[in-house]
């Protein structure tokens, strides 16, 4: 290669080498139907609840702005709400943590990527499953962090031993998702204690991001953290990474927290988001206040979604497009290799022939090859991932009713050609 090409190379931004979502360009490709054509696709490509936030939501937001509690809070945000949520950590989570330790982000996203930046080291490698939520993988990169991906063995479920196989003496991060998106799967108490044996033994450290914490429909959900409860908090490994958008269905308002392990590690968060954001939005905070206080809101919720997953979804289990039903989350993942067609091919004649978005399947298993200076080179997707399609079945149960029909609809189709 030339001097000249090299140079080129080199001065291309880092962040304009990481892949975008498939997520958002699955997004896209609605929108410009709905467009073309006039007629509205039934949308169970996107994590978006039909149901709307606690009407004390709404109204603890406006009366913050009436107040005019719209000034900067601290970095960490509104004293009051971290000292609800310390006490929600505690009563629901089992986590036993402290104010300084908990900070107020702008979603669960923002929060994640702020994290992951106060914990990366140079040349530091971060474990994310092999199937996995793509912005994870795009907060990885963008913190500076290279990725490597453990594998998931029957039912996408993750096993300790390979987890450990895939670490490298350059591993310093853990990432656990549960319940987790887009498989499901919720990690039960013998598998997340043995994974924080593993990362303690191995000096990882711990991230877990529970978005999907309150739903849950067999078994029961563990917070990773609450297993440190015992530990001096200098000694602790585990980050914890919380939403409002899923449990208070305030996925607009764009509200969640983080609850680090340590006090090196809050220290460091505090320089971090005053970089990043200086203080969450104020009015916002006092929404989130009034969200935890509406306990019955979020109980509805999960059942509402409960309900889609256990009567909607079992006719794709019965064609065999769907192994079995997820235990938690909002998310499904169909295996349509029996239709003939690849994910993508599949996805978008869907989409043309029976207005139904739906996300393949393979931009949930990216693997970046990375440069020197960690500018992404290549990227490539595991093969057996790309039968598979996520579908969400948090939206309204007419629609997912609908969707699931012409799925089927579809599916006989192709057989019949």
């Amino acid at each position: 290669m030339h001097n000249a090409e090299i140079e080129s190379r080199d001065r291309v931004p880092l962040a304009a080498t990481i892949p975008s979502s498939c997520l958002h360009e699955i997004f896209r490709a609605a929108e410009v139907r709905e467009r073309e054509t006039g007629t509205e696709v039934v949308k169970l490509h996107v994590g978006d609840p039909y149901f709307d936030p606690p009407a004390e939501v709404a109204d603890a937001l406006h009366a913050a702005i009436r107040r005019g509690d719209t000034k900067y809070t601290s970095v960490e945000g509104v004293l009051e709400l971290r000292e609800a949520l310390v006490e929600k950590l505690s009563m629901e989570n089992g986590l036993d943590t402290a104010v300084s330790r908990v900070f107020v982000t702008p979603g669960s996203a923002q929060g994640l990527t702020a994290l992951l930046r106060s914990i990366v080291e140079p040349g530091a490698e971060i474990l994310l499953p092999e199937l996995h939520w793509p912005v994870h993988l795009q907060q990885s990169l963008f913190a500076g962090f290279r990725p490597v991906f453990y594998p998931l063995g029957p039912g996408f479920r993750p096993d300790p031993e390979a987890v450990l196989a895939a670490g490298t003496p350059r591993t310093r991060v853990l990432l656990l998702n549960s319940p987790a998106n887009p498989t499901g799967v919720v990690l039960d108490a013998d598998t997340v204690h043995r994974l924080l044996e593993i990362a303690r033994e191995q000096g990882w450290q711990v991230i877990s991001d529970e978005a999907y914490e309150h739903y849950v429909y067999e078994g029961e959900h563990t917070s990773v953290a609450a297993l440190e409860r015992d530990v001096p908090v200098a000694q602790r490994i585990v980050h914890s990474v919380y939403s409002f958008s899923k449990s208070a269905a305030m996925t607009g308002y764009r509200l969640g927290y983080v609850v680090t392990a340590d006090d090196r590690t809050a220290d460091a968060m505090r320089v971090v988001q005053e970089a990043g954001i200086i203080a969450p939005s104020t009015p916002v905070q006092y929404a989130g206040i009034a969200a935890l206080h509406a306990r019955s809101a979020i109980e509805s919720n999960a059942k509402l979604v409960s309900h889609n997953r256990n009567e909607l979804l079992p006719p794709l289990r019965d064609a065999g497009l769907l192994a079995e039903l997820p235990a938690g989350g909002w998310y499904a993942l169909l295996d349509v290799r029996k239709t003939g067609l690849d994910a993508e091919t599949f996805s978008s004649r869907l989409l043309d022939s029976k207005g139904v978005a739906v996300v393949p399947g393979a931009g949930f298993t990216l693997r970046p090859t990375l440069g020197d200076t960690g500018r992404v080179l290549s990227l490539d997707s595991a093969p057996w991932a790309r039968s598979l399609i996520r579908i969400a079945f948090c939206g309204s149960p007419e629609l997912l009713d609908i969707g699931v029909k012409r799925i089927l609809d579809f599916v006989r189709d192709l057989a019949a050609e």
